[in-house]
């Protein structure tokens, strides 16, 4: 079974995607990983996307998904794969989806987590860090016991400029013309299953894996 795992930085996308796939034996695939897994192993197509990484361009689709298919091909995506982070626009998404066509494959679902921005902004915001001995700490979910200073060695926490609160609004609005874009396109396939990714990790697992149970019984 293959599927696609779609979210807003912050949704948990990244949490949800390893323990699924660790669950079900499906193999997490992330764009990231792919390319450095593919210029470790030295292929053609790996040394062809480090020359654009180098120079700092984008790697084009073609090369990504010639990549991608050699990916799954492998024995250990026998059960299936769950993409995380790809595709990121329409384009891709439907070279995606030709290049499946042609080997007798399809995208089965794709899960998209759905979180209030408001929330995601809280998530992301909230992260400081110790300047003296590197501790993190998060507003929500681990708060140190004094605003501003670190348990640890008393040195005085700071936030980088990633998770300032402009920042993270603006990478929001970027991933969110995107994302809904994908959303629209696999609505539109019949293929989008939302799953709401408030409340604790395990609640948002056990929402997403009734979504698997439907596809699954669906695919038998």
């Amino acid at each position: 079974m293959h599927l696609i795992l779609l979210g807003l930085p912050g949704a948990g996308k990244g949490t949800q995607a390893k323990l699924l796939a660790d669950k079900h034996g499906l193999l997490h695939v992330s764009t990231g990983d792919l390319f450095r897994a593919a210029a470790a192993e030295g292929t053609d197509l790996g040394k062809r996307a480090q020359e654009y990484m180098s120079r700092g361009e984008l790697v084009p689709d073609e090369v990504t998904i010639s990549m991608l298919l050699d990916r799954i091909a492998k024995p250990d995506a026998a059960a299936g794969v769950m993409l995380d982070g790809f595709p990121r626009t329409i384009p891709q998404a439907e070279a995606l989806d030709a290049a499946l066509e042609a080997r007798g494959e399809r995208i089965e679902g794709v899960l998209y987590i759905k979180v209030p921005e408001d929330l995601l902004m809280a998530r992301l915001t909230g992260r400081w860090s110790c300047g003296n001995c590197g501790a993190i700490y998060h507003e929500l979910t681990n708060p140190p016991r004094e605003a501003g200073t670190c348990d640890v060695c008393g040195g005085a926490l700071s936030q980088r400029a990633d998770d300032r609160p402009d920042t993270v609004a603006k990478r929001l609005e970027t991933n969110r013309e995107w994302t809904e874009a994908l959303a629209a396109y696999y609505e539109q396939q019949g293929k989008l299953h939302g799953a709401d990714g408030t409340g604790e990790p395990a609640d948002v697992t056990g929402r997403l894996e009734a979504i698997l149970s439907k596809l699954s019984g669906a695919a038998a």
